[in-house]
């Protein structure tokens, strides 16, 4: 049983219609795939996939990204054919800045890869670094260890923002950190919601993740991959850790995990 979408009067953001994915011309790894997400201006949120490794969620977030193209079906950007001309930024579990350049050579590059003038890219990427915490660190290279795994991820993240604000996606970003930075980089996630207002859509293994962040929980099955179920969160909207603790956060991490095993 797949899930079916209402839409509503809301605008729609992202959009994937009958989606068919086959690498052989007979098998299919996604299949008769749908998937709405409605824009939520001046608010953002949180749109979470989960489900077994090869169930085909980090192929989603590449079609979206416009890395992929499926077999068949379409994909819509804000209503239209995805083109080109839109740029979604995508930040992988692996860190995906250029080490023999700056903080601020990495968070400008996608504008002036655009055309936006040098001086004003710079302007605007330093703006974008503020934001995300890393002011101080501009004139460091973009490489570990003299930046920490959280810190080159904030600087992917400031770069796939400053492409398109109102998109973001994200494929297990914080899979290599150790557990306190994961934490951390949670918390941080909430706080670049809260000033952005991105929608985030998210890639995650970890179901209390996916709990903390997540407004929409999307849980996909593999052989082939479909969304089976969608948990609309309980919690309130906006979220610190103390709500951890909470009875409804508890409730719900148990239902997602009897969810996926079912």
């Amino acid at each position: 049983m797949t899930v079916k979408f209402e839409n509503t009067a809301l605008p729609d953001i992202v959009e994937l219609k009958s989606i068919n994915q086959s690498y052989d011309g007979q098998k299919y790894v996604i299949k008769d795939f749908n998937l709405l997400i409605e824009d939520k201006p001046q608010q953002g949120q949180f749109v979470v996939l989960l489900g077994a490794s090869g169930c085909g969620k980090s192929t989603i977030l590449r079609y979206i990204a416009g890395l992929q193209k499926p077999s068949s079906g379409e994909i819509l950007i804000k209503g239209k054919s995805q083109t080109l001309d839109d740029r979604i930024g995508m930040v992988f579990q692996q860190y995906s800045s250029f080490p023999w350049m700056t903080v601020l050579e990495n968070v400008a590059i996608g504008l002036l890869y655009l055309g936006v003038d040098k001086k004003e890219a710079k302007e605007k990427a330093m703006a974008m670094i503020k934001t995300v915490g890393l002011e101080g660190h501009e004139k460091k290279f973009a490489k570990y260890p003299t930046l920490s795994g959280g810190q080159l991820q904030r600087v992917a993240i400031a770069r796939s923002l400053l492409v398109n604000q109102d998109i973001l996606l994200m494929d297990e970003p914080f899979g290599a950190l150790d557990t306190y930075t994961r934490l951390k980089m949670q918390d941080f996630l909430i706080e670049i919601w809260e000033k952005v207002h991105p929608t985030i859509v998210l890639v995650t293994h970890d179901i209390s993740e996916a709990v903390y962040l997540g407004d929409d929980i999307y849980i996909m099955s593999a052989n082939p991959g479909i969304i089976k179920d969608h948990i609309k969160s309980q919690l309130p909207l906006h979220r610190d850790r103390g709500i951890k603790r909470d009875k409804t956060f508890v409730e719900m991490v148990y239902h997602i995990e009897d969810k996926m095993m079912s």
